[in-house]
């Protein structure tokens, strides 16, 4: 699950975090208050939307030339300019894509004078199982450009668990980021906080970039941002509490309720499968024979009729939908549950377009026969390999 910038740094705040004062906002008429609850004269505008690269995007509803997502204000009237662009508009940045995504919160927050800008995150570490900090001197740029142009300049510091951040650790991190004075003494503290915020609330990605060594020598987290374990939720009311459902796709949504592990992708070949490494390789094949998938699902090994059923609703709700494979190896989950499943989905909602079904393992007999003595108009496959060439052949012939 993700949260907002603003949500992000809050949570670091009440761990002890270097964070500036901030407001977010839902219209325009929170201007005024909010400009008056912060020092100035320098204010920042953020747009809050769940993806990266706001500062380089672009506003579908405003000029070429207009300013991004991210804008710095000199006074109280261009903030309330800033807002009445932003609020309310699309913003279109690499991650979005190109649909965007509607500005429908802004953060106004106190501006700070930079000397520096650094990248500190932390994450899993499947290489070594441990949380690590990967950091870089190279703050304020995508990670993925330092990796690939500069990769010497990424540093990975892996933490033990039973010690937690170290003295030593500490160095090594002050070292690759080249602190000195009063940064090294923030850092010192603020290492371990954000070591122990990421532990405790069960986070999977904590990112800040920039880390900013301010003109004054002390450092301040400029921007946040943090995803957490959706299996951990149990555990975080607060946590969950933050979830903003119109930052999501309405279908990921409707999936949640069902447990049903559900990505919405930007193919038009809907994927039914169980099992996250057989689905990955379901839409590998899919790509590899010239078509798209329009989705990642996976119905789980154990999923009951009801959940198969809601899940090829979902799938045949989405209209860029163009073909349906349903991939089934059955190992706790039966051929005929998906069989059951299937049949009273398409008897529900109907079916407008190809559907190709490969099932193997349990049950799958039973399962076979099912579908066929449905009626449906289904397409049989006997492996994985000629199940993507129907569904993608199907595709092109409708």
């Amino acid at each position: 699950m993700n949260i907002h910038e603003y949500q992000a740094k809050a949570l670091l705040k009440s761990y002890g975090a270097p964070v500036a004062d901030g407001v977010a906002i839902l219209s325009a008429d929170e201007v005024e208050a909010a400009v008056g609850k912060l020092p100035g004269p320098l204010y920042v505008v953020k747009s809050q939307i769940h993806a990266g690269g706001r500062g380089k995007g672009k506003f579908k509803e405003l000029p070429a030339d207009a300013k991004g997502g991210v804008r710095l204000a000199k006074s109280a009237d261009e903030v309330k300019a800033f807002v009445n662009e932003m609020l309310g508009n699309t913003l279109v940045t690499k991650q979005t894509g190109p649909a965007g995504k509607q500005v429908n919160r802004l953060y106004i927050e106190d501006g700070a004078d930079i000397d520096r800008e650094l990248y500190c995150s932390l994450l899993v570490d499947r290489a070594v199982g441990q949380v690590a900090f990967v950091v870089s001197t190279e703050g304020g740029m995508d990670i993925e450009t330092v990796a690939e142009e500069t990769p010497d300049k990424i540093v990975t510091v892996a933490i033990d668990p039973e010690t937690g951040v170290t003295a030593s650790n500490v160095r090594t991190l002050c070292e690759a980021l080249k602190l000195e004075g009063d940064a090294v003494a923030d850092a010192e503290r603020l290492f371990p906080i954000l070591y122990k915020a990421f532990v405790e609330k069960d986070m999977s990605l904590l990112e800040i970039n920039p880390l900013i060594v301010m003109e004054n020598g002390h450092l301040r987290v400029l921007d946040a941002k943090v995803s957490f374990d959706g299996n951990a939720l149990f555990r975080h009311d607060d946590v969950r509490e933050l979830r903003d459902t119109t930052e999501e796709d309405a279908k990921e949504i409707e999936a949640s309720k069902y447990d049903l592990a559900y990505v919405a992708l930007d193919g038009n070949i809907g994927c039914m499968v169980n099992g996250a490494g057989l689905a990955m390789a379901t839409m590998d094949i899919i790509k590899l024979y010239g078509a798209e998938p329009a989705n990642f699902l996976d119905v789980g090994g154990g999923a009951s009729k009801e959940k198969v059923t809601a899940a090829f609703k979902i799938i045949t709700a989405d209209p860029a939908v163009k073909g349906i494979l349903v991939n089934i190896f059955g190992g706790i989950m039966r051929c005929d549950v998906i069989a059951e499943g299937v049949i009273a989905a398409v008897k529900e909602v109907g079916l407008k377009v190809p559907l190709v079904v490969r099932l193997e393992g349990t049950n799958v007999d039973l399962g076979k026969k099912i579908i066929d003595e449905s009626g449906l108009n289904v397409i049989s496959a006997d492996d994985l390999d000629d199940a993507a060439q129907k569904i993608v052949a199907a595709v092109k012939e409708a």
